[in-house]
């Protein structure tokens, strides 16, 4: 039996306190060293403050905390802790200060010193603007040499850096009160994050235009701080954020279709079982993804497995082909490979998507010679490219759409983040990307392919990455995968995409702990990567019970608190269903509003996840329970990362 927080996030080490405090009209949330939630009532100011220790790849190493005081009082408080940041050749060690006073000001201040000599990318705070609050909203820029700037946060995402040079920036919370930030130690600039879909505007320090990475030598002290301050005065007292239950509106009236739904080919080379192509069968896939590196040598071999697990599951395929210099002498390779392998079961071809393996975002080059090579083989298939990479390196090299039928970009929620309320904070964030996306794809579908939890490829990275030590598992794993939280998050990131109308989303692998269930052997590291041999993942049903309305649309629904509980409302003829997620740690209390007559109810949470995984099959036959809502409306309560299924009967 799984202990339950490996159920719940996949490691049993319980998740850091979440402490609410008051700096006067402010009300904050600390949690293991950051600030987060700073709020004015109901309105968000602030999403988070932090320090960033980024390495010579811009991986962030973690603190470790320790000698944490905190006071906290009715209208104020003092936070005082040390912290050690080590990995590799890096020890920076750092003195962390937080106070908030009864007027409102917040100072957050670090006092470091290097106890090594290493090379690093940044080191030093960032602060976090909210999207909702902000996007498109006004705000004032104080530069580095005293002048003043009247800005925008951009409403759609801004390729580049919207504000340079910043000593402070202020923007208007309510009428007549302003929250001003202020920098020191540092020059500071702002990104806009959605980039990476992480739901922000980050002001970090260390401008991008300077070299990277520096060699900070041992004992170099570096010390900043963050003030935040109220300006003038609300035209009444701040109403109280909401705390208690939530309600979820099912709307009433159609969206868009339901986006195409793939999976990626598994990367560990084994070949599906029988067994797991059953199960694959029952997500009624629209296609596979395989990835073909032709400079890596092995890519006849990946695409003879991608063409026999293709036809074996009835679906289409999406082939990347990653080019190098040479391009026409691989695609003519690729071409001849492709013909010979076919003669006895050609596969049916969705998707070309065009990549270069030293290009961020394809040039018109690449997508030319291929559609020389390839137009005729499969007059259906799509030519589509953009990037391998995260949306950012789409949007700073738009795509040339006029050779295209597509554009693509892929996704994953932790380049900056990694914490499970960061990863339920960027979902908003997809949607985002997609809107954006449209404003330079000339009207092209867009296709998300793949979405991942963790990065697969560095395209930034200044070193080459270090091989994971003895026991310990490959950057690309995310223990989450196999939870219950996994398939909450899977489930955000469908409703996002699909309400913002992408043409087809490519999710994870078919198997393994990049897949959607594990093989049939377990995990090579079952003391780190604890799945259960040959079951499912939880996330599996959630992909089984969007599979049901495949063809169908999605229907707009709203949660009162989406970082709470949120999901997702699709339809097919007569058919309705509504899937909720708990994305939290905590039982939550959740109307329903809008659902009409009878409902099928069913529940997959920690009394039964088990069963589910081991035996999908069993759990998939169970209707739920049959349940009458009062007008319209049904009261669920929700235990920790539960998934609810509400079936019209």
């Amino acid at each position: 039996m799984l202990p339950k927080n490996v159920l719940y996030y996949g490691k049993e080490e319980a998740l850091p306190e979440q402490r609410l405090l008051r700096a006067g009209p402010l009300t904050v949330v600390y949690e293991a060293g950051d600030l987060r939630y700073v709020q004015y009532g109901d309105q968000e100011i602030l999403r988070r403050v932090y320090v960033a220790v980024r390495d010579r790849n811009w991986g962030t190493v973690l603190p470790h905390l320790s000698n944490i005081q905190i006071e906290a009082r009715p209208d104020s408080f003092r936070i005082q802790y040390d912290v050690e940041n080590k990995e590799g050749e890096i020890d920076f060690f750092w003195k962390g200060s937080i106070e908030g006073d009864a007027q409102g000001t917040i100072t957050f201040s670090m006092d470091g010193i290097a106890r090594s000599t290493f090379m690093r990318n940044r080191i030093g705070f960032c602060v976090l603007h909210p999207i909702k609050e902000c996007a498109g909203k006004p705000c004032v820029v104080e530069r580095v040499d005293g002048s003043q700037e009247q800005g925008t946060f951009p409403f759609y995402i801004s390729p580049h850096q919207p504000f340079m040079d910043m000593r402070a920036i202020k923007h208007e919370v309510v009428p007549g009160l302003w929250a001003k930030v202020r920098f020191e130690g540092d020059i500071f600039e702002m990104e806009d994050q959605r980039n990476w879909t992480d739901a922000s505007y980050k002001t970090y320090c260390t401008p991008l235009a300077l070299p990277f990475p520096v060699e900070v030598k041992a004992g170099t002290r570096i010390v900043q701080s963050v003030t935040l301050e109220l300006e003038g005065e609300a035209a009444s007292i701040p109403s109280q954020p909401q705390t208690d239950r939530i309600t979820f509106q099912v709307g009433d009236c159609g969206g868009g279709d339901l986006p195409a739904i793939g999976l990626g080919m598994a990367s560990h080379g084994r070949r599906l079982t029988t067994r797991e192509l059953q199960r694959l069968r029952m997500l009624q896939l629209s296609h596979l993804r395989a990835d073909l590196w032709f400079s890596q040598g092995n890519w006849e071999a990946e695409l003879a497995r991608a063409i026999s697990e293709a036809n074996a599951l009835g679906v289409g395929l999406e082939l990347a082909l990653i080019l190098s210099d040479a391009a026409e002498k691989e695609l003519k390779a690729f071409a001849g490979a492709l013909g010979a392998a076919t003669r006895s079961m050609r596969p049916r071809i969705d998707r070309w998507l065009i990549f270069h393996e030293r290009e961020k975002s394809t040039s018109a080059q690449w997508i030319t010679v291929a559609r020389q090579h390839l137009a005729s083989w499969t007059p259906s298939a799509r030519f589509v490219s953009g990037t391998n990479h995260f949306f950012a390196e789409l949007n700073r090299g738009r795509p040339p759409v006029a050779l295209l039928d597509g554009i693509t970009y892929s996704i994953n929620p932790q380049v900056h983040a990694f914490d499970n309320a960061s990863l339920v904070e960027n979902l908003a964030a997809q949607a985002s990307t997609v809107e954006s996306a449209r404003q330079f794809s000339a009207g092209l579908p867009i296709i998300v392919s793949p979405v991942t939890l963790r990065m697969r490829l560095n395209p930034n990275a200044t070193a080459p990455e270090p091989e994971p030590l003895p026991g310990e598992l490959p950057s690309q794993v995310d223990v989450r995968q196999m939870s219950l939280f996994g398939a909450g998050w899977t489930l955000g990131s469908l409703k996002y995409l699909a309400e913002s109308g992408v043409h087809s989303v490519t999710f994870y692998e078919t198997t393994g702990w990049l897949g959607v269930m594990e093989r049939e052997e377990g995990s090579p590291l079952p003391t780190v990567f604890r799945s259960l041999p040959g079951a499912v993942f939880p996330m599996y049903h959630v992909f089984a019970d969007i599979a049901e309305f495949a063809g169908g649309q999605v229907i707009p629904s709203v949660s009162s608190a989406t970082l709470r509980v949120d999901g997702l409302t699709v339809r097919k003829g007569e058919r309705k269903r509504v899937m909720l997620a708990n994305l939290t740690n905590q039982e939550q209390v959740i109307d329903v509003v809008g659902l009409g007559g009878r409902v099928y109810v069913r529940l997959l949470d920690e009394t039964n996840a088990e069963h589910a995984m081991q035996s999908p099959e069993a759990f998939r036959e169970q209707k739920g329970e049959l349940i009458t809502p009062r007008n319209g409306s049904l009261e669920l309560a929700l235990l920790p990362y539960a998934i609810a299924t509400i079936d019209s009967a």
